[in-house]
């Protein structure tokens, strides 16, 4: 089975905003044309014998099977209920999903933090990409809002790093008829100055900026010529373009590198920073 076979993997915990992304999970397995399995993952608790674990674990995703149905009554479901650490078992199916969708927060989040940490764990390292889909949006806009959605938003850096970002976000503004991918890179003088540019002028640190995303960009809108794409150069930070644009996308995919998960270097700063604040779903692509 190659990557583009392997199916989109939904995370539930009895939660409704692991239902939320449940729900948002199966939408994109239908646009994609993929299958979906539903994981419902907890550590063994001793106290509780085995086989009422399970049961309990077998009634979750019978529910979350249900509720599939009723927003993607042709979609091909299947469900697992490993017993392990939740960050642990999730990285390890990671290997074999297509997509890895988890809620913002579970049944034991803080009301003060907008992601748990098992989603920033399993986000820093797992295999595929991992969506985020954060709550509450809906409610704040008003009800059915988040359906007028439709923008990509992806964060890019000046190096190869983002060639995989800019492959995800395109490829998900292709599933999305009428989507617009808005390319994100955020520059500051300090950047301009380590990458060889002026030191002080910030007409030609701005030029600068806008050839990296030409030079990044170049051959994908021929490559997908159905997709309207928008290039935005931003002189500040990042993570705060990435978390205001986040407010009005459909998703903002960003990046982190590979390699650094053992050290705890998965997530650099601006993708902790947007994966942690972000309003909207945010993907975060292995590069």
């Amino acid at each position: 089975m190659t990557t583009a076979e392997l199916p989109v993997i939904a995370a539930v915990d009895g939660s409704w905003r692991s239902y939320e992304a449940l729900e948002w999970a199966a939408c994109d397995a239908v646009r994609r044309g993929l299958a979906l399995t539903i994981v419902h993952v907890r550590p063994l608790d001793r106290r509780i014998s085995q086989e009422a674990q399970r049961r309990e674990a077998e009634e979750l995703l019978a529910e979350s099977v249900g509720r599939v149905a009723q927003v993607a009554p042709t979609l091909h479901t299947s469900t697992l209920a490993p017993m392990d650490f939740p960050a642990a078992a999730l990285t390890a199916l990671s290997e074999h999903a297509s997509l890895l969708v988890l809620g913002s927060r579970g049944l034991g989040g803080f009301r003060s933090l907008l992601i748990g940490s098992n989603s920033l764990t399993t986000a820093s390292m797992a295999k595929c990409p991992v969506v985020v889909v954060r709550s509450g949006r809906a409610d704040e806009a008003g009800a059915g809002a988040a359906e007028t959605f439709t923008d990509i938003v992806a964060g890019v850096a000046a190096d190869e790093s983002s060639e995989a970002v800019l492959d995800f976000a395109f490829e998900a503004a292709m599933t999305r008829p009428g989507a617009r991918l808005r390319i994100v890179h955020g520059w500051t003088m300090f950047s301009s100055m380590l990458s060889g540019g002026p030191v002080f002028d910030r007409d030609a640190a701005a030029g600068a900026a806008e050839r990296t995303l030409a030079e990044l960009t170049a051959g994908r809108p021929e490559r997908y010529p159905q997709v309207e794409v928008v290039q935005e150069p931003v002189h500040g930070s990042a993570s705060h373009t990435l978390v205001t644009a986040s407010a009005t996308a459909a998703l903002t995919v960003i990046g982190r590198r590979k390699g650094g998960e053992e050290l705890g270097f998965g997530l650099s700063p601006v993708a902790q920073t947007t994966l942690t604040h972000a309003l909207g779903p945010v993907a975060v692509v292995p590069c």
